[in-house]
């Protein structure tokens, strides 16, 4: 009975690894081919803005930084950032512009807006890329901040913030995990 069960005990944990390895393989595959699509979705964030519980406003961002070689003080490269905007109005979608929205981030106003067209290789590496969206480019002026807000503000539907970071962002949580 003892050598049935210490036969057991040595076979199992050949088991387990045996039928985990090629599932593990095939995962760290997949995390290899898609590794700046994962990057990308580390630094996208939505938010999205109700009227009688219902969706009017769907916004995602996605912050397009990369670490410049060097060091980090002589970096003065602006903030760029792919952003998705979903209206249920389309028609106040094309007038982005507007007095009605509002996009700051840490206060300031965002040095140019670019509409990003759908055949834009940019768009491939963005998560979250819907049939449905528009897209723009927003560039900010440059800012030392490792940490950064941006303010989504409409005048119907209220204001929503989205924070995003020069570096991995739980290096800036003070909870433990």
């Amino acid at each position: 009975m003892q050598s049935r069960m210490v036969w057991f005990l040595c076979l199992l944990p050949l088991f387990f690894s045996g039928c985990s390895s090629k599932e593990e393989q095939a995962f760290l595959q997949t995390c290899t081919q898609k590794r700046a699509y994962y990057k990308q979705l580390l630094h996208t964030e939505k938010v999205q803005l109700y009227d009688a519980n219902e969706t009017q406003v769907l916004l995602t961002a996605t912050y397009l930084f990369t670490p410049a070689p060097g060091r980090e003080e002589d970096d003065r490269r602006n903030e760029h950032f792919i952003i998705g905007l979903y209206m249920e109005d389309r028609s106040v979608t094309r007038k982005l512009l507007a007095e009605k929205f509002t996009l700051r981030l840490d206060g300031e106003a965002p040095s140019s807006i670019t509409i990003v067209q759908r055949s834009d290789n940019r768009l491939k590496q963005i998560p979250f890329i819907t049939p449905w969206g528009n897209y723009f480019e927003v560039v900010f002026p440059h800012t030392t901040k490792r940490q950064l807000t941006l303010l989504f503000s409409s005048g119907l539907y209220g204001k929503s913030k989205l924070h995003f970071a020069k570096k991995a962002k739980y290096l800036f949580t003070k909870e433990p995990f």
